[in-house]
């Protein structure tokens, strides 16, 4: 089992950049393909950008791509999401997520383990 702590939300203008982080603890963390979801008020959890095991394979959601940054410190155990020329649309609460197996997922129902989220509010 793994434990999974995100940090980094927080209120930003638009056109702003913000840095998520995602601490991991418990387990071998380079077992675990990482993913970061977000829900926003009112709509389903949806997936952001996934990185597998040894890092070598990313995908985005199209609407952040080019945009936000997946990466990922095995020495660390941590995941990190870096977004850059925020939106309004962006505002939402932010999860990791961590899966085991090697497939590089996108639906959340793959995941086995998640965060307790933290919330990115995009002024305009």
């Amino acid at each position: 089992q793994v434990q999974l702590v995100e940090s980094g939300g927080e209120l930003v203008q638009a056109g702003g950049s913000l840095r998520l982080s995602c601490a991991a603890s418990g387990h071998l963390f380079n077992n675990y393909v990482m993913g970061w979801f977000r829900q926003a008020p009112g709509k389903e959890r949806e997936f952001v950008a996934a990185i597998s095991r040894n890092g070598d394979i990313t995908y985005y959601l199209d609407s952040v791509k080019g945009r936000f940054t997946i990466a990922r410190d095995n020495a660390r155990d941590t995941v990190t999401l870096q977004m850059y020329s925020l939106k309004p649309e962006d505002t939402a609460v932010y999860y990791c997520a961590a899966r085991r197996g090697t497939a590089v997922l996108m639906s959340s129902v793959d995941y086995d383990y998640w965060g307790q989220g933290t919330q990115v509010t995009v002024s305009s």
